[in-house]
């Protein structure tokens, strides 16, 4: 019953926050017109948008492997893009939605991550590994995030200031956040204490895309190079569940 109410309790939570990123998102352009506007790319803001978009490719790659045909999954993508974290929850809670109730009485994060036709193609995928592509990947993202801090830092200051709070700052770092909370669910679900993820969530928050960039890279370091990457999807009691670290290990 528990894990029921998790599923349901995740899908009142995607949809609510869906619901507050559109409402705010239509608040902000009544007040402060459309957001293509050269003044509203200051330093801070630029730093924002970079933060942003390197969280959205996690968010993006998992899509692509849900996804059984490309144009669905470039579909997806480009919402992501535009949308932002309207689009993660609409996704997630479309995911969450499809699961039977079987799988939401078993484990519903793992069945809403999960694309069904992997127990299928194991060995298949198992073939063309890109988990050490993915390490370097998400390391020169970790890296040209924190080079963004640290030239935005050097250049335009502290980010506490009151004259940055501009409405389309403010609904971005809303946008951010949301997509960070969708992230975290995710962190709650791989770590296997409470400690570890609050550890983990707290830094999400803090550092951001950084975070989520060591996060993963730390995360592809428990898997050897021959296993296939969307097993970094997957806590350690699940991939022990469903024979992947016996077919893997």
């Amino acid at each position: 019953m528990a894990i029921i109410t998790l599923a349901n309790g995740l899908k009142t939570l995607f949809c609510v926050l869906g619901c507050v990123m559109t409402a705010t998102l239509t608040y902000t352009i009544s007040i402060d017109g459309l957001p293509f506007r050269k003044e509203l790319l200051t330093p801070w803001m630029a730093a924002t948008l970079v933060d942003f978009f390197i969280n959205v490719v996690p968010l993006a790659t998992w899509v692509t492997y849900k996804e059984s045909n490309w144009i669905g999954a470039m579909l997806w993508v480009i919402l992501l893009v535009c949308f932002g974290s309207i689009t993660t929850c609409a996704y997630i809670f479309v995911q969450l939605l499809k699961l039977s109730s079987q799988e939401s009485l078993q484990d519903p994060i793992y069945h809403a991550l999960l694309r069904h036709s992997s127990r299928d193609s194991l060995e298949h995928e198992g073939k063309s590994s890109s988990v050490v592509i993915a390490r370097i990947v998400f390391s020169v993202l970790g890296f040209l995030m924190l080079g963004t801090l640290i030239y935005t830092l050097l250049t335009d200051g502290s980010p506490f200031r009151k004259e940055l709070l501009t409405p389309w700052m403010i609904a971005t770092l809303i946008d951010f956040y949301i997509n960070v909370a969708a992230l975290s669910v995710w962190v709650a679900y791989k770590e296997s204490s409470w400690v570890g993820a609050f550890f983990w969530i707290i830094l999400f928050i803090c550092l951001g895309s950084i975070t989520t960039c060591a996060y993963i890279v730390l995360q592809l370091f428990c898997l050897s190079s021959q296993d296939p990457i969307y097993l970094v999807l997957f806590n350690s009691g699940n991939r022990a569940e469903n024979g992947y670290e016996k077919a893997y290990g």
